[in-house]
């Protein structure tokens, strides 16, 4: 990994721990002031709400303007989304932080994988390895977020939790997004791709194709194993005592180890094929989603994590990989918009789903459902690089 790419990394971590950040301290603030399971799903679900508007605007500005005013503009509405809930840590703001935080994030990420996927590789084995490096970034963020959120809360305040606790974890997650500009600023910009001559595309034409399609969708569904992951451990903490250091900590296992799988996934990438990777992953998460809900106690929810990190960590290279093999280069911003505008749109209604659905079947029976879901969409993981191709893109 050169230097370069390292502090892409770096960039790509500190704004995505700011959001996860968030994503950890602002449901459970919302249930220490009373709000209800549905509530704190509707919270979650406004992360990903804005990237599935501005998903596709943020992919065609990257593919235009390249990497640094993307990321400028992302990391300003990141900072003024968390220094929002500092001030007035009220429900409603929290909400609107969801938004401007969730939206920065979906804005900055898709500009970094532009650039790395353009810069970094030139064959299939190279996109492997330059994406499994990336992909580290949201895996140490996912643990880094959370963990400092936590100990913020538990620690920063006059008492345990109390709320000048959450509004030093909501400071600390406004500073984070700064980092990003100080890792980025240094980029090297690439000149643009000129496309072919012909008709206007649109983005949805992309979706003609059989591969992405798959992609696509087998993307969904393990984004959906995340999101309900992300939802239940601090319902389960919760409900069992835990404390918010508790409950981080187990979420920060699975983002380290997704961190650990991705840095060894380089060191094999020649040895691996992505549809193996992809479904091997599927149906090991199907069984542990079958075994977590009957864990009771923090040690067997950790290892548990772990295990789960393990497996959904291998997937997003494999994904990257292939989405950046079948979409022409100068489409590569709109295609990776697409896909981050599709799973988030899922993200937007899982949360407020699980909430409902949670009160009704329990929090096992979300693990056991999403879970047959995972399992029965390894057959289409299996398949997903087939080369049934369509109309030329």
């Amino acid at each position: 990994m050169n230097r370069a790419l390292a502090r892409l990394i770096a960039g790509q971590i500190c704004v995505h721990a700011c959001m996860t950040g968030m994503r950890m301290a602002a449901p459970l603030l919302a249930l220490r002031q009373g709000h209800s399971a549905a509530a704190v799903g509707l919270l979650l679900a406004l992360f990903a709400l804005t990237q599935v508007f501005l998903a596709l605007p943020a992919g065609r500005y990257a593919d235009r303007h390249g990497i640094k005013r993307p990321i400028g503009y992302a990391v300003v509405v990141a900072c003024l989304g968390a220094g929002l809930a500092l001030l007035w840590p009220i429900f409603a703001v929290l909400c609107l932080a969801a938004l401007m935080t969730g939206g920065a994030t979906g804005a900055a990420i898709i500009a970094l994988q532009r650039h790395v996927g353009r810069a970094a590789a030139h064959d299939a084995t190279q996109l492997k390895q330059v994406f499994s490096w990336l992909a580290i970034g949201p895996a140490v963020s996912n643990f880094v977020g959370p963990f400092l959120a936590g100990l913020m809360i538990d620690h920063a305040g006059d008492s345990a939790g109390s709320i000048g606790g959450y509004r030093a974890a909501f400071a600390l997650m406004a500073v984070l997004p700064l980092l990003t500009w100080f890792w980025v600023r240094s980029a090297v910009e690439l000149p643009p791709v000129i496309a072919t001559a012909g008709p206007p595309q649109r983005a949805w034409d992309l979706m003609n194709e059989l591969p992405f399609r798959r992609l696509l969708l087998v993307n969904w569904i393990l984004a959906s194993c995340w999101d309900v992951h992300t939802f239940v451990v601090p319902l389960l903490g919760h409900e069992r005592g835990m404390s918010a250091s508790v409950i981080g900590s187990i979420l920060g296992a699975f983002a380290m180890a997704a961190a650990v799988i991705r840095l060894l996934m380089p060191l094999v990438a020649e040895r691996l094929r992505e549809r193996v990777v992809v479904a091997g992953a599927m149906l090991v998460t199907a069984l542990l989603f079958a075994v977590y809900p009957l864990l009771g106690t923090a040690l067997g929810m950790g290892l548990c994590s772990v295990l789960l990190g393990f497996a959904l960590g291998s997937v997003q290279p494999m994904v990257m990989s292939l989405l950046h093999q079948i979409t022409p280069a100068h489409r590569h911003g709109e295609a990776l918009g697409l896909r981050l505008m599709v799973i988030n749109a899922s993200s937007v209604f899982m949360p407020m789903l699980f909430g409902s659905a949670g009160s009704v079947i329990g929090v096992g029976g979300l693990f056991w459902v999403v879970g047959c879901a995972v399992g029965g969409g390894a057959r289409l993981a299996w398949h997903m690089d087939e080369r049934e191709r369509g109309k030329p893109m």
